[in-house]
């Protein structure tokens, strides 16, 4: 690797207030939040919405989604497909 092109990575902690699950591992991202883990240090916090601890793939929960909900919304809000232009 070439020296001093790389960004500098550290211990942070993820969060993933779903699962209520928090993970510690190296990254290059970075936080004004703070958490002390357990270890008694105090690490950069992220949270994030979905992790490995909520995705369905890996838990093995699929989620149901209502499509003809969300095809009918579709049309309330934008209302029906406009009709094609007929060519003459």
């Amino acid at each position: 690797m070439k020296p001093r092109i790389h960004p500098d990575t550290r211990l942070v902690v993820f969060r993933d207030r779903a699962a209520n699950a928090a993970f510690l591992t190296r990254s290059t991202a970075d936080s004004s939040k703070t958490i002390e883990w357990e270890d008694g240090n105090t690490y950069p916090l992220i949270d994030v919405e979905i992790s490995s601890a909520s995705h369905p793939f890996y838990t093995g929960k699929s989620r149901v989604l209502d499509t003809a909900g969300r095809v009918e919304l579709f049309e309330r809000r934008y209302g029906r497909t406009a009709t094609r232009h007929q060519e003459s």
